[in-house]
């Protein structure tokens, strides 16, 4: 039976049912008696597995098909009337193309299976950043996640009331079929469609498909902004708590700093960081002409190699109730999970993420994929900041970039003001280490971390950041970190983990004058006596060093940056050619 009298709702729905043609329709009402049957149907089925209560109570283990275990980028669109509004680094496709494309892939794709009916709130429901969703799919699994990762539940639909204003998602399994999977963004539309995965990020449509690409377009009309970013508090020792966004491309250690742990020397004096969000950030201008940031999500979607007691203890707590396991190792002697780099006692008697038996003792390959999943409630994080439910967010003192480069960037630096850190923000990459020690690989660019989620075209993104600027009275100032630097056989110089509190620090004494800079050709660096080291293992040598910024390395920089713009031909905004302009006049 229907949960709401929404017409908008209702006969999209039934306009949905009638080309996939499911057999029932289910409304997920966010009751616990309905999420227990739904878990028992799916354990019944094999599509999840229940695992030890004791040990790990209210967790579940699921397993994706082996040829859809990651997001696919060549297979994500943007569907919008004009190419352009696209953007050079989308894929696109006409919309009504698209459209009929995907009518013929959804049609009778629910046969003999049950669709879904989820209402969910991207934020907490009611506030002034919330933005509702429903999405229709044919996976338990999707459902679960969902329920861990929104706010799912009849009382988003009271929320919306009668109200059209709502994203509509499809979603359907269908034939898991590589050949035939989109995920597709229809932003004029407030659609999104998934079609042949059953992989989290192609499948729980709140996550970036709706919090990214469809709210940085909604974000770009409606005068706000979505972002890839983390957000955490910094709480001094006398209880001032400050609060920062964080934008790092993938496997750049963003979930541990969100969760970070402060070194020994700091916690003793009573420094703490509260975790507000993981992964995404919706910023809006408050009333008191500060920039604020709400995190939408209600779980985070966290990757589990690598995750342990040493590197993020947090997250590893976040995952030990009510959490879901995805293409993780099965420990059969005590019905847990495994992965690699989380212990290194690796069970005997295991099945590995593909189903098969596995001997982590004697095995030669991976028990739990690279991409393998924990799905978790945010709740469960033992750092979960006080300030997690607020409807108006937390208000942002500072915005930190921050990529993997083993020479070029230094440890941290500041842009001159707001336009020169939209700069920064553009110019971000990554090298992709190279096998050989110490050698560099490809530089990537993802700029603001949002390539493969900005929901239009870049240039206009750019444009976007910049009129935002316009409009916050008392702007954050904007930073660049680099944690990945390098000595010349390819080690490490700086400790990372809980040790880059001591930049956060300076970060923060920065937006609030409590220390001074000085001015280099890329923006303003640190003076070296003013990181604290204690404790780091790091001496005021080492640091200078990891300060330097190299005019022939920067240099070549411009040239791969200037290649880059190239690509957003007109739509590239004048500021930014100005700020690569001046960057060139400064290094001589």
């Amino acid at each position: 039976m229907a949960l709401t009298k929404n017409t908008a709702v209702l006969n999209w729905i039934d306009e949905m049912a009638a080309m996939t043609q499911p057999d029932q329709i289910v409304w997920i009402d966010g009751s616990q008696e309905q999420l227990e049957a739904l878990r028992a149907e799916a354990c019944s089925t094999g599509e999840i597995i229940q695992l030890n209560q004791e040990k790990l109570p209210g967790c579940y283990l699921h397993r994706t098909a082996e040829n859809d275990v990651a997001r696919v980028e060549d297979r994500t669109f943007i569907c919008c009337r004009r190419k352009e509004d696209a953007g050079p680094t989308n894929n696109w496709m006409d919309p009504q193309e698209m459209y009929a494309k995907l009518k013929g892939l959804y049609t009778g794709a629910m046969k003999g299976r049950t669709m879904y009916v989820i209402p969910y709130s991207m934020g907490v429901v009611g506030s002034p950043f919330a933005k509702y969703g429903i999405e229709l799919t044919d996976s338990i699994y999707v459902v679960l996640n969902m329920v861990i990762m929104t706010r799912v539940g009849t009382a988003v639909l009271d929320a919306l009331g009668d109200s059209p204003d709502y994203i509509k998602g499809l979603h359907a399994k269908a034939d898991i079929d590589p050949e035939n999977r989109y995920i597709v963004q229809f932003p004029e539309d407030n659609t999104i469609m998934s079609v042949n995965s059953g992989y989290g990020g192609n499948v729980l449509l709140g996550k970036k498909c709706f919090a990214l690409r469809i709210a940085s377009y909604l974000g770009k009309n409606e005068g706000w902004m979505a972002e890839h970013m983390l957000i955490l508090g910094l709480q001094n020792p006398a209880g001032e708590v400050r609060y920062l966004a964080a934008a790092f491309p993938s496997a750049c250690g963003k979930t541990n700093l969100a969760m970070l742990i402060p070194p020994a020397f700091y916690r003793e004096k009573g420094w703490k960081v509260w975790c507000v969000g993981d992964d995404i950030a919706w910023l809006r201008v408050g009333e008191d002409g500060r920039l604020w940031a709400m995190n939408p999500e209600n779980g985070f979607f966290g990757v589990a190699p690598g995750t342990n007691e040493k590197s993020n203890p947090n997250a590893l707590a976040s995952t030990r109730k009510n959490t879901i396991f995805t293409n993780v190792v099965h420990n059969l002697d005590d019905n847990t999970v495994w992965w690699e780099g989380l212990d290194k006692n690796p069970p005997e008697n295991a099945v590995d993420w593909k189903g098969n038996p596995w001997n982590g003792k004697t095995s030669d390959a991976k028990g739990a994929h690279p991409n393998s999943r924990f799905t978790a409630p945010a709740i469960n994080c033992p750092c979960i900041s006080d300030q997690f439910e607020s409807p108006t967010g937390v208000p942002i003192s500072a915005i930190v970039f921050g990529g993997r480069r083993a020479k070029t960037a230094p440890l941290v630096y500041q842009s001159f003001n707001w336009d020169h850190g939209v700069f920064v923000g553009s110019i971000m990459a990554s090298e992709t280490t190279a096998a050989a020690a110490g050698a560099v690989g490809v530089v990537r660019r993802d700029p603001m971390a949002m390539l493969p989620f900005c929901g239009y075209n870049m240039g206009d993104y750019w444009q976007h950041w910049l009129d935002m600027g316009t409009k916050i009275e008392h702007q954050p100032k904007i930073f660049n970190v680099n944690w990945f630097r390098t000595d010349d056989e390819g080690h490490f110089l700086w400790p990372g983990f809980g040790d880059n509190m001591r930049v956060l620090e300076w970060i923060m004494k920065r937006c609030f004058d409590e220390v001074d800079a000085v001015e280099g050709p890329i923006g303003y660096l640190p003076k070296v006596d003013d990181i604290e080291l204690e404790g780091s293992g790091v001496d005021r040598e080492l640091l200078a060093d990891l300060l330097t910024v190299d005019p022939a390395l920067w240099k070549e920089e411009l040239a791969g940056i200037r290649t880059f713009y190239d690509k957003f031909g007109d739509t590239l905004p004048k500021t930014l050619d100005q700020e690569l302009s001046e960057l060139e006049g400064r290094l001589g």
